[in-house]
């Protein structure tokens, strides 16, 4: 397995290596320091199956960055592991590929649980990603099967469990309340509001919902869902 590990602090470089290392022996590791160098590292000539980066490395110029890589590199995972917890962050990151989304506030149980379930197929969030607010409340507990730990209520359960691995068969009850709703071409805005969620909340149902049904945009996601 090919693994990328782009930050531009050394020391995490190599602590992110060497509990990488633990997870997997069989991990060939290739090290950025900077946007430049993971731009170099991608140009497509080394099949990467994970790549883990920083956002505020130098040369960083905005999430479409991350969308670049993704492009050019649509069979890695992309994680981002971050110092920022911003949920607008977060949200922009998976709106650009990203299969998940760490705080490097994060234990090194969380990263490894997160790291399992990003290469099972699914997507990582913090469980509080998906509630409101502006920043990321990291809980600190396992996660795994497909579903997060932690003490939250019923409904956080729910929100977290729509971000699992699966198809349109494993849609849980609200992806599918979401979906019936994008097949009638409501915005997220409406969905919200039907639904008694927030936005950002719909947004990464949606974002969910499409990495389930392997398309590649809300139309194609509505259309799909009129053989559900």
């Amino acid at each position: 397995m090919n693994v990328l590990i782009a930050d531009d602090h050394l020391l995490f470089r190599d602590g992110l290596r060497r509990l990488l290392a633990q997870f997997d022996d069989d991990m060939t590791f290739f090290e950025a320091s900077t946007y430049d160098e993971v731009r170099s590292l991608c140009d497509g000539t080394r099949p990467f199956d994970l790549i883990l980066l920083d956002l505020g490395m130098p040369g960083w110029t905005g999430f479409s960055a991350l969308g670049d890589i993704h492009a050019g590199l649509p069979k890695a995972l992309l994680v981002v592991v971050s110092g920022s917890e911003k949920r607008s962050d977060l949200l922009a990151a998976l709106e650009n590929g990203a299969a998940g989304y760490i705080p490097k506030s994060s234990s090194a149980k969380v990263l490894l649980g997160a790291l399992q379930l990003v290469l099972a197929g699914g997507i990582y969030l913090p469980e509080q990603a998906i509630r409101g607010g502006d920043r990321v409340d990291q809980i600190h507990g396992g996660y795994g099967g497909g579903s997060y730990g932690g003490n939250g209520s019923g409904d956080a359960m729910d929100e977290s469990a729509a971000l699992g691995n699966g198809n349109g068969d494993q849609l849980t009850p609200r992806q599918r309340d979401v979906l019936a709703r994008l097949r009638d071409g409501k915005s997220n805005k409406q969905i919200a509001h039907e639904l008694g969620l927030t936005e950002g909340t719909v947004k990464v149902h949606v974002t969910a919902i499409l990495r389930h049904l392997g398309v590649r945009n809300r139309t194609q996601a509505a259309l799909t869902a009129q053989s559900l």
